[in-house]
């Protein structure tokens, strides 16, 4: 059985890809698209659940559009879902990305003008030009140069990542500095270093990677499994990870987190496993 999380039809409508696999009123490719606001819910039904998030930038396969909604697939993970048709934008060229935990858009390259909004590492922005120590957008915004990565320099560490996001709240379905869960952490650090990873743990813990056998050494940047939960280490002994107990981003020894988290709803250690190496 296909997962739903992935399959880009609702009954309605489905990707052309998808023809003679499911049933579905019409088919469609569908239309590219941008996220045009800092930070959108994505969720299972019009108005429903948040899944995970959308970043600033980032593509989304618009597939429907009813009452408001748009139904589709994100681009760099290929999670379905439904968000506020009025979160997008047309698709165009993005050149960097936000390297920093968090950044602003100022309307001037002055750090003293007005702020217009604030955005997440990651999100995906269109530069062309420079004003000073200031990066110009194709909006007409600006950002500071030191927050921001070309697209072709991913980061070389997802450990050093995933630890920037230091106490940052924990947010179910949270892709943001401004929330994130457990498995938006690992997936967000990886995407930081260009190794494309899956959203939720357990396909995190199906994906891209080599498992680990329990008494394999470990070491930085590992990827360690519960039951709906994962956490990355920070070196052999060190775990970092967001989590309902801590309601943060929280760094632990790994031989407390597993006593602690065995007795919790996620039970025992399940599995370990090595994700590829960075490309930067």
């Amino acid at each position: 059985m296909s997962d739903p999380r992935l399959t880009p039809a609702n009954g309605r409508v489905a990707h052309d890809s998808l023809r003679g696999k499911v049933q579905a009123e019409r088919f469609t490719p569908g239309t590219a698209h941008r996220v045009a606001v800092p930070l959108v819910d994505l969720c299972r039904a019009p108005g429903g659940a948040r899944d995970r998030q959308l970043l600033a930038g980032e593509g989304f396969l618009v597939l429907e559009r009813r009452d408001g909604y748009a139904f589709g697939q994100a681009a760099n993970d290929g999670y379905v879902g439904y968000l506020p048709e009025d979160a997008l934008g047309p698709d165009g060229p993005v050149t960097h990305r936000v390297a920093a935990l968090a950044t602003h858009v100022y309307d001037k390259a002055n750090f003293k003008s007005r702020d217009l909004r604030r955005l997440s590492h990651g999100a995906l922005l269109n530069v062309t030009g420079t004003e000073g120590r200031f990066a110009r957008l194709a909006d007409g915004g600006h950002v500071p140069m030191q927050h921001l990565a070309p697209l072709d320099r991913p980061d070389s560490d997802p450990a050093a990542v995933a630890l920037s996001f230091l106490g940052t709240p924990y947010l179910w379905g949270g892709n943001s500095a401004d929330g994130i869960d457990c498995s938006g952490l690992v997936q967000r650090a990886l995407l930081s270093c260009g190794i494309d990873f899956p959203r939720d743990s357990d396909q995190q813990e199906a994906g891209p990677g080599k498992d680990l056998s329990p008494d394999a050494p470990l070491q930085r940047g590992d990827l360690i499994f519960w039951k709906g939960h994962v956490g990355m280490l920070l070196d052999p002994e060190t775990l970092i990870h967001a989590n309902a107990h801590h309601m943060q981003v929280a760094v632990e020894p790994l031989e407390t987190a597993v006593a602690r988290i065995a007795q919790a709803e996620f039970g025992e250690l399940r599995s370990r496993r090595r994700p590829p190496v960075p490309r930067g």
